[in-house]
């Protein structure tokens, strides 16, 4: 499923959820929960209480290595939920990208919601398995390639896309330096199959040729 690409400031959401009850009677949250860029949302080793749907923002989730690097795992844009594990403890970190509102959904004694949910970790599961296959591509340019049809694709294939994250964020999911990242994307740039609208925002002029450089 795509991500929903929600159009509205959290000035407008925070307005229109401000006046309703914590939890709903079927076990629904309600209120938003918000989070300033580089907030932690969950901890490694945190038990697990939650999972979370993402009403706008984004969300990275990490592990730090012994020798201190940075592996991300996933990022999660509107629309998308995450938090989910196989077991009782947070295995990854999770934190705001840029400023987030979370939706958090508790579990609720007697509300079978497995049906419900476990479409939602399935698509997380696929989606890692995805990750996989783009890091284990053979060139910067195709992983970079392979990165922004994915974030097109998850954002309703606009040619023009939003990349909440840094370049030094997509070359730690990437396994790629900050530099590499920076280089590629100057050199898509260069070739007119990107055009860059500010630091945060592009737009994919040639889209069949950079889905050719990740086939």
């Amino acid at each position: 499923m795509n991500a929903i690409v929600n159009i509205r400031t959290p000035f407008e959401i925070l307005n229109g959820v401000a006046q309703q009850p914590d939890v709903s009677k079927d076990g629904r949250p309600v209120p938003l929960s918000f989070f300033h860029a580089g907030s932690e949302i969950y901890a490694q080793g945190e038990k697990v209480a939650s999972h979370y749907q993402i009403e706008f923002g984004a969300v990275r989730i990490y592990r730090l290595l012994a020798d201190g690097r940075r592996q991300i795992t996933a990022f999660h844009l509107a629309g998308e939920t995450f938090g989910f594990e196989a077991d009782l403890a947070h295995h990854f970190f999770a934190e705001a990208i840029v400023t987030t509102g979370l939706r958090t959904f508790r579990p609720v004694a007697g509300l079978d919601r497995s049906r419900e949910l476990l479409p939602l970790a399935l698509r997380c599961m696929v989606r890692a398995q995805e990750h996989l296959l783009v890091v284990g591509r053979q060139t910067a340019i195709e992983r970079i390639a392979a990165f922004l049809i994915d974030m097109a694709d998850r954002q309703g294939e606009l040619a023009q896309i939003e990349l909440p994250m840094s370049r030094q964020d997509i070359g730690d999911y990437l396994g790629l330096t900050i530099e590499t990242v920076s280089r590629v994307l100057s050199r898509l740039r260069d070739k007119g199959v990107l055009k860059f609208h500010g630091l945060r925002t592009l737009e994919i002029r040639k889209p069949e040729t950079l889905r050719s450089l990740c086939e």
